[in-house]
């Protein structure tokens, strides 16, 4: 990148990104970021996000002037948006409300992982995020979950949570057993 002879430096803006500073210009390089949980699994493996359209519901922070979205919005790997000026696509493309700049977020595919039983009781990653201009602050766990029950393999392909519930309950006929998930905690790190 051409500077135009004007001396650059790295300056912190917030705890996960690094500015490159060109005179009066920063940008934005990109972060990954992690969401990972720990949960309480009974009779249960490979709890995971299931298929393209899975929606991941995120509250985000603009790094620029940190406004948060009120709200949560989703994020899927079926959904894709241009890049302003033609630099590729991402998952969520937003404007911040407040600052006005153009940030975006991106699933990163191959980063998707169950939760498994022999996760139980410590923080695992589940998905992480290329992230530019914006970062997630906040997970809320809905619906598109599935597991397998550790004794029968049984498939349980729709695991779903009421908004701000963090309990999931079920029955595995041929194990003859009740199978749960329970204390969904979420923490997001940067990742390399």
């Amino acid at each position: 990148m051409s500077t135009g002879g004007k001396k650059t430096h790295v300056c912190r803006n917030s705890s996960t990104y690094d500015l490159i500073c060109v005179g009066e210009l920063s940008l934005c390089r990109m972060v990954k970021i992690a969401l990972q949980i720990k949960a309480d699994l009974e009779n249960l493996t490979n709890f995971r996000a299931q298929g393209e359209d899975f929606r991941w519901y995120l509250k985000l922070k603009c790094s620029n002037c940190n406004e948060e979205t009120p709200e949560f919005v989703y994020l899927s790997l079926d959904e894709n948006t241009p890049v302003k000026g033609g630099r590729g696509h991402a998952s969520l493309v937003m404007k911040c409300k407040l600052c006005s700049r153009e940030n975006h977020i991106d699933i990163l595919r191959d980063s998707i992982k169950p939760y498994c039983d022999k996760d139980v009781g410590k923080f695992a990653t589940i998905v992480a995020f290329d992230c530019r201009g914006i970062e997630p602050v906040d997970f809320s766990p809905r619906a598109g979950f599935v597991a397998e029950g550790v004794e029968s393999g049984t498939p349980f392909n729709e695991i779903a949570f009421n908004e701000g519930d963090s309990d999931w309950v079920d029955y595995d006929e041929p194990a003859s057993q009740s199978v749960g998930v329970y204390n969904i905690e979420h923490k997001f790190v940067v990742v390399k």
